[in-house]
């Protein structure tokens, strides 16, 4: 007779926000993320180390290309902040905009393909960690390598903010697509 009872009424269902499928991923008003299949996921892992390549060879045109004419202007920056109140100080608001803009969007693609080329790089946190370290080399190669360059702590700030706002309008929503984990079985 229990049984019988314990059949005929009915238990409260759990939303299907937060009902969990047999592989333990949830589902629901996202979806559950289904993986890509191997030869788009190659495709799109493939296609974004090509960016990458590309990305970098600007980044070494950009920054590591030797400017003599500018030599006797340039000076190591190791206090944040001071850079940026320099440009801010300038009579055209356009060089300001230029210069923090053009640092800002020189880190933007790092935080959007290098979750999705190393999946292990996602996360708010090894973003940040990751494109720090990369641009503070590239900083010191600057100041170290090439003539009429110098080291510069707010360009890597600048780029490293690129990078997180790269990271979370794109890269974090592009690496979860390409590397969606697979369902056990």
């Amino acid at each position: 007779m229990e049984d019988l009872m314990a059949r005929a009424v009915p238990r409260p269902r759990s939303s299907p926000r937060r009902r969990s499928g047999p592989s333990g991923s949830r589902t629901g008003e996202s979806g559950s993320a289904r993986p890509l299949p191997l030869l788009p996921r190659l495709l799109a892992m493939l296609c974004a180390f090509v960016f990458m390549v590309a990305f970098a060879a600007v980044l070494a045109r950009l920054t590591l290309h030797p400017s003599p004419a500018s030599e006797a202007l340039i000076h190591t920056n190791l206090r944040p902040g001071r850079s940026l109140q320099a440009y801010l100080d300038q009579p055209a608001l356009r060089d300001a905009v230029r210069q923090i803009g053009g640092n800002i969007l020189l880190g933007v693609p790092f935080g959007v393909l290098a979750p999705v080329i190393a999946p292990r790089t996602r996360g708010f946190l090894k973003v940040l960690v990751l494109t720090a370290v990369v641009m503070l080399l590239v900083e010191f190669a600057q100041g170290a390598l090439v003539t009429g360059r110098a080291f510069d702590i707010d360009d890597v700030i600048l780029n490293t903010s690129g990078a997180l706002i790269g990271y979370l309008l794109a890269g974090r929503r592009l690496s979860r697509a390409v590397h969606a984990r697979r369902p056990k079985d």
